[in-house]
Formats: C-alpha cells, structure tokens, sequence
C-alpha cells in the first residue's frame, strides 16, 4: 500500500510550536476513575440512566436517518420531540440540531445580515465565535459580563446599523460564573435588541426541572434565541434552538449547517427525549446542587477559585507546563481534572476544570479540594 508521507512545511512548524509551549492536544483512552472532568453534570450517561430509559422507548431496527431533514431524514419523531422541547422551555417552536457547535454556527451565520451589528462577551464560546465570522455582520466583543461595556457599544453604533443582536451565555464553560442574565435583557429590551442566550452548560443544572438560567430568572420572553446543547447535562448528543416559529421557519431554508448536513438518526432523537424525561422525573438535580454547595463550603482562601454557584470550577494558574503537572499531581491519586491551556484560553489564563456531578461523593470532593491544596 503506497503512504503519501510529505507533510506542508508550515504546519509542520505549527505543531513544533504546540510541543514547545506545552500545548500540543492529544487523544487519550485512559482516565482516572474519580470524575471531576466529563460533562456529564447529572450521570444520566455515567450512570446508565440513559440507557434504561431508551429500553423503554421502543425503537426500530433504522439504524441511519437516510439523508438531511429536507430530503429523506425528517419524520413525525422529530416533530413531536421539537414540540415537546418547545413546551418544556416555554418557547413556540424547537428546531434539531446535530450537535451545540452546529447549532451556534447555522444560528449566527445565517441570522445576522450585512448591516446589522452582533454584539457578544469576550469570553463567548468557539461555536458562535465561528458563526459570527461567516455572517456579513459587524461585531464587536464586550468585556465579560460587563452591562456598561454593552450599553457603551450601543450608544457608539446604534446609529450606523439596522438590527443589534446580543449573543451572552447563561454559564460560561471555562470560568462557570453565570452571566447578568436580567441585567442584560432590560438592556436589550430598552434598545429594541435581539438577544440569544447559549444555555448549553445551564440545562439540567438551573431553573425549574432543569430548563436553564433563562427560566430561573424569568427571562425566557425576553430572548429572541435560546440554545440548549445535549451534550452536556444531559448526557446524550444533539442541541436545539427554540425562538418563534419565523425564527425556525427561517433556520430551515438559511441554517446551513441544518440545510446540509445528514439528519439525526432515530436513536439518537430518542436519548434526547429520554433524557427530558428523566429531568422531570429523577432527583438528580437536586443531587448535583448538594454537591455544588458542599463543595462551595468547604473552600477555603488557599484555593483562588473562580466564583461559580454551577457544575463548572476553575483554578487559574499560569503556564501551559504548570497546569499540567497539576493535573497529573492530582491524577497520580485517581481524581481526573483537566488543565485548560493556551491558547484554548488567554495566555496567562491557563487553569484547572472541575466538572461536579450528582454521582460524586462527599469523600471524593474532599479528595479533590486536599489534592489542590
């Protein structure tokens, strides 16, 4: 078998550039068992709750959707789970995606238009950073969470475009602080704005049964957009999008990333819906946010911790090498974290990632906080 083996230069440096800075990613298999890292904040993957709820959900022998929702993938199983998502969250219609990152990028390259101005924090994720890139919008970052900087920015640019979109997420996936949710919606409503909010890391977490900061806040109406990824709290894969129905209506002939990709297959729809109904029917809520406060109590002022009332904990510690050998410290005892290094996050910001779930113990959580100190 003949191997193409010349590689481009330039990339070749690239990746040089990685292993000198202690920043080269890898693939691993290999874990400790003690979980402070997976995203899976209520267990319904880790503990197979997911899976016995499926056993009881009766699907076919289809393995594969066929082709994209506009051709051959589409079915009454998707209507009637966007419906449901869409009552749940207290919203008009839902509209499937493949995955959050598909979601954010359909969503904001297709809906912002060339003379529009899409405002969004400094600390927003990769997802709607791309999508903002691949509209014809005007954009400009604010500083995190700060509802001054925005109302600055609006005051400077209101004048010079047509629509203003707001793009904040509820819970922020490397620093866990929640956004000033109410706060910026009154800006955004004062201003006549389109708001979006990525409620990727606050599903399952906040609000009644799960449905988000949005919710708990009482600011569901207020939002032109809400995301909710399923890849997190959830436990299974896939997002949606829920606004009115001109908003779906609209995703469906300009989302490229819903236009052209291939439907989600039935098994996958399934653990979505799955998952919801394990959200109104389990405590594992309730679990999660024991732990979230037992661990805030037991912190003390030798760990400079990121204030975060969500699943999400971080230690800022600078240097690429530095954070590693943390992590592999605390790995050497069988607690698994993640260092997050640059350039995932700013030079200098690099940290430790502490996923809580509702499956950790008491006796773990210690562990973990003696480990950091």
């Amino acid at each position: 078998m003949s191997i193409h083996k010349r590689f481009p230069i330039k990339l070749s440096s690239e990746i040089e550039k990685r292993i000198q800075h202690s920043s080269l990613r890898k693939l691993k298999t290999q874990f400790p068992s003690i979980d402070f890292s997976s995203n899976d904040y209520l267990g319904f993957s880790t503990k197979g709750l997911l899976y016995n709820e499926l056993k009881g959900l009766n699907a076919s022998t289809k393995i594969g959707s066929t082709g994209s929702r506009l051709i051959s993938g589409n079915s009454l199983l998707f209507n009637e789970i966007e419906n449901d998502i869409a009552m749940f969250h207290h919203a008009e219609s839902a509209l499937i995606f493949n995955s959050g990152y598909d979601a954010n990028l359909g969503l904001l390259s297709s809906v912002p238009q060339k003379g529009d101005l899409v405002l969004y924090d400094e600390l927003i994720h990769a997802s709607i950073i791309d999508g903002i890139r691949l509209s014809y919008a005007t954009s400009y970052k604010f500083n995190h969470n700060d509802v001054e900087s925005i109302k600055d920015l609006i005051q400077r640019h209101k004048e010079s475009f047509k629509e203003i979109y707001i793009v904040v997420e509820s819970v922020y996936s490397m620093d866990g602080d929640s956004a000033p949710l109410k706060q910026i919606a009154e800006v955004s409503n004062l201003c006549d704005a389109f708001l979006i909010v990525d409620e990727a890391h606050a599903i399952g977490v906040c609000g009644q049964q799960g449905r988000g900061l949005c919710n708990e806040l009482q600011i569901e109406h207020d939002c032109f957009a809400r995301i909710y990824t399923y890849g997190k709290a959830m436990g299974c894969h896939g997002a949606a999008i829920v606004g009115n129905s001109d908003l779906k209506n609209y995703l469906i002939n300009f989302a490229r990333s819903f236009i052209y990709t291939t439907a989600m297959p039935e098994h996958s729809l399934l653990a979505i819906k799955a998952a919801y109904n394990l959200l109104v029917k389990t405590n594992e809520i309730n679990s999660l946010q024991a732990n979230i406060a037992y661990f805030n109590a037991q912190l003390n002022d030798t760990i400079n911790f990121i204030k975060s009332s969500s699943a999400i904990h971080c230690i800022v510690k600078p240097g690429n090498a530095e954070i590693q050998k943390l992590e592999e410290d605390l790995a050497a005892n069988n607690i698994f974290v993640k260092s997050i290094k640059s350039p995932t996050v700013k030079e200098n910001q690099e940290r430790i990632r502490i996923c809580l779930h509702a499956f950790n113990t008491k006796e773990e959580i210690e562990a973990l906080i003696k480990g950091l100190e």
